[in-house]
């Protein structure tokens, strides 16, 4: 499938598309492999239960506090330059965090591996927004970046279930190693140098501590929600702290940053705006999936970190599936109806799972609602990519990949906090533990289904567009990282 991406110049296509799709892969893996591998971590290391949490939360917080200022610093400093410094950092901390030798300095290493990840992850996506400016190559690679990054997750709890089971906890983290030294040595080489050709190079450091610092603070005031409750003290000042700061950033970005980080007009852009609404619905709804299918699996029905592990195999499959075939479904029927089907199919599965009970029959209570949600999770991931992305022009590229992806983890962290709540208070109703467990996982699920139907809900006010604009470069702001373009 590879070889179909062209490039005019000396680098082919799929070596541009290859070396990004296996970045992202990487750090969508990280956000769902240690789930399986926490008992052993916890065990290992003689952590606490809430500090097991934080092998975890840590990764989502920076990953998702920092996502914003990574986007935009692709886009000033140079994709190439900020794709190396964030897979440099995210490979070291992969190391550090496998050689743990202590509870807090295993948290530590998955913190600096969520800030590797918030450089890194917007690089990718504007990297190919910016190379494949063919409409049909831009909608093929992003078919592939997405269903490799979508299915990252449900690929993440079947190599932590082989790795801890085989191996020890420790490789879930030492696998990004080789991948990662692998990737510094091709990058160079595959990924020409290229930014938003702007005027001036000046980052908003006002605008980008105030942001990160807000979206850092309500990551954390979400996760304190699941610990301490919704009207704890803690909670309560870490949500006051963070409208605060984002109150803070506007007023930066509106009346004195001379160049803002976030320009507020993209809020104009109707379609980076509601894509953005359905990428939070998304991550609210499918983020706790993973978690709670993999708690349920192990906790509810007894299964062993490697058989867990291999019951995800369906879901990955039928995710990678279903974000292949939508590239080619979103150019018959458009984006915004192929993104409804997409939200309505993956409802349907996670409506479906909110009916197992303690020990239910695998194949159909979980393998055929995991399938039919994987597959409308992974069509729904390519329009709402192509509507989030391209009604921008290129140089502003990391920044609407950096929106959407900040949407998405904002978005999980939330549902995660929702959902974990709900299935604490389902829970304390049933005295059997097994009972009492499940019970607590199918108002989750429940959760999760009611949230995209909210999402598939927004697609009506997407624009429609007859046909996806091309991203050319101005040249009064671009400079793309070398177009690919069909030769056929």
């Amino acid at each position: 499938m590879l070889t179909k991406f062209r490039n005019a110049g000396p680098v082919p296509g799929w070596a541009v598309l290859a070396v990004c799709c296996t970045a992202q892969f990487m750090i969508v893996l990280d956000i769902a492999i240690v789930t399986v591998a926490l008992p052993q971590m916890r065990q290992g290391l003689d952590m606490s239960a809430p500090g097991e949490q934080w092998i975890i939360n840590a990764y989502a917080l920076t990953l998702g506090g920092f996502l914003l200022l990574g986007g935009r610093a692709a886009d000033l400093f140079g994709r190439r330059r900020v794709f190396l410094l964030g897979l440099a950092l995210f490979t070291t901390a992969s190391l550090a965090g496998g050689l743990a030798r202590d509870g807090g300095w295993l948290v530590a290493a998955r913190a600096m591996q969520g800030l590797g990840g918030a450089v890194l992850a917007p690089a990718t996506l504007s990297v190919l927004i910016t190379t494949f400016t063919d409409p049909a190559e831009r909608r093929r690679a992003l078919g592939v970046w997405s269903a490799v990054a979508s299915s990252g997750a449900a690929a993440g709890v079947l190599a932590g279930g082989l790795l801890t089971g085989l191996a020890g906890w420790r490789w879930v983290l030492f696998i990004n190693v080789p991948i990662g030294a692998a990737l510094l040595a091709a990058a160079p080489a595959a990924l020409s140098e290229g930014t938003a050709g702007l005027s001036h190079r000046n980052l908003d450091l006002p605008g980008a501590v105030t942001v990160t610092g807000g979206l850092t603070v309500l990551v954390y005031g979400i996760i304190s929600a699941q610990a301490r409750g919704w009207c704890s003290p803690v909670t309560i000042a870490a949500l006051a702290a963070a409208a605060v700061l984002l109150a803070a950033f506007v007023l930066i970005e509106a009346r004195l940053a001379p160049h803002p980080l976030v320009p507020l007009q993209v809020v104009r852009h109707r379609a980076l705006t509601v894509a953005n609404a359905i990428g939070l619905a998304n991550g609210a709804g499918l983020f706790g999936m993973y978690i709670f299918l993999s708690l349920y699996l192990q906790q509810a029905s007894h299964y062993s970190p490697l058989k867990t592990g291999l019951a995800f195999l369906p879901l990955a499959v039928s995710t990678m599936a279903g974000a292949l075939a939508g590239a080619r479904l979103a150019a018959r029927i458009g984006a915004r109806r192929q993104l409804a089907v997409g939200l309505l199919a993956n409802a349907a599965g996670l409506g479906w799972l909110s009916q197992l009970t303690a020990g239910a029959p695998y194949v159909s209570h979980v393998l055929i609602p995991v399938t039919l949600a994987g597959a409308g999770f992974g069509a729904s991931l390519v329009p709402m990519t192509m509507s989030a992305t391209t009604s921008l022009p290129a140089h502003q590229a990391g920044l609407a990949s950096g929106l959407l992806q900040t949407s998405r983890q904002i978005g999980g962290a939330i549902g995660l906090a929702a959902m974990s709540t709900a299935a604490a208070a389902a829970s304390h109703a049933h005295l059997p533990a097994a009972t009492a467990l499940t019970a607590g996982y199918d108002r989750a699920f429940a959760i999760s289904a009611l949230i995209l139907l909210a999402g598939a809900a927004l697609t009506p006010l997407l624009p429609v567009h007859r046909r996806h604009p091309v991203i050319t470069p101005d040249p009064q702001h671009d400079t793309p990282a070398g177009a690919v373009r069909s030769q056929r």
